[in-house]
């Protein structure tokens, strides 16, 4: 079957690229292959947990359509819509859990960027090349690479053998603060937000309530993400993230450095295995 550029189906699939998750770090990632000229579909879960949701694509999965730098992701409910919406320059996004779709498809490339840090059924046999982000895999029998997700020295270092760094559960420095600028839920229940990303808050300040419950802020800052509100949370698990730094405001709409770098590690395996953009 031809299309308006001449190129057959099968042909169009060298340049296909599937995205396992469309978190921050996966969108960083994702708007990097996008603007190379790659062709990408991202496959998500239904109720996404994504805390700096103002640059990640998952978005899309509430919301139908999320903008990310000017990129444009778009939800659909088959992969028969793929072609309209890459014609249209936007990237889809299918909610697609278990990646069943990944057989039919016949990726050049596949990348876990669920940041699970364990896998989630990504393996060698989804393509020709496969690439996981963080901790939970094995370069050379999970995936054929893995890239380092970890902040300092390592991060984005490509792994050709063995695993990344394992996951220590404290979250990286930003203006002199860790684990302090995130916030976990105190207690199980669904969240309602009271604050919005990017808004200024001071340190006790009720941000949101789970159930009867508030969620007080940790830090005075910059609430640079928040969960979706609705969201049913669990007891300890990451709802939010300040960041002490009020002159960054702008931060909470751009993709992070972190993400950047991560970025560029799996930019550069997937070009040095000769997959280019068409």
């Amino acid at each position: 079957m031809k299309h308006k550029n001449g190129r057959d189906r099968g042909m169009r699939q060298q340049n296909l690229v599937i995205v396992r998750g469309g978190g921050d770090l996966a969108s960083g990632v994702i708007y990097k292959l996008y603007q190379c000229g790659y062709r990408i579909l991202i496959l998500e879960c239904e109720k996404p947990s994504a805390i700096r949701r103002e640059v990640a694509f998952c978005d899309a999965v509430y919301d139908g359509i999320k903008e990310v730098e000017g990129v444009v992701c778009r939800r659909i409910s088959g992969t028969e819509e793929c072609e309209k919406i890459w014609e249209q320059g936007e990237i889809p996004l299918l909610v697609d859990e278990d990646a069943s779709v990944i057989p039919a498809l016949h990726p050049a490339v596949v990348i876990d960027a669920i940041l699970a840090k364990k896998n989630l059924g990504t393996s060698r046999e989804m393509a020709p090349l496969t690439i996981a982000l963080g901790p939970g895999f094995e370069a050379g029998k999970d995936v054929d690479f893995v890239v380092e997700t970890k902040r300092g020295h390592q991060l984005g270092r490509i792994i050709r053998n063995g695993a990344a760094i394992p996951n220590t559960g404290i979250p990286g420095i930003i203006g002199g603060y860790g684990k302090e600028r995130v916030i976990h839920a105190p207690v199980s229940g669904r969240i309602r937000k009271l604050s919005n990303i990017a808004d200024l808050v001071e340190k006790g300040q009720t941000i949101a309530m789970i159930g009867n419950t508030p969620v007080a802020a940790s830090l005075t800052g910059v609430l640079r993400g928040i969960i979706h509100d609705g969201y049913e949370v669990f007891q300890g698990m990451k709802i939010a993230d300040i960041d002490p730094r009020k002159e960054e405001k702008q931060n909470c709409y751009t993709i992070s450095d972190k993400a950047r770098c991560i970025a560029g590690g799996v930019l550069e395996i997937i070009i040095s295995k000769g997959v280019l953009p068409g």
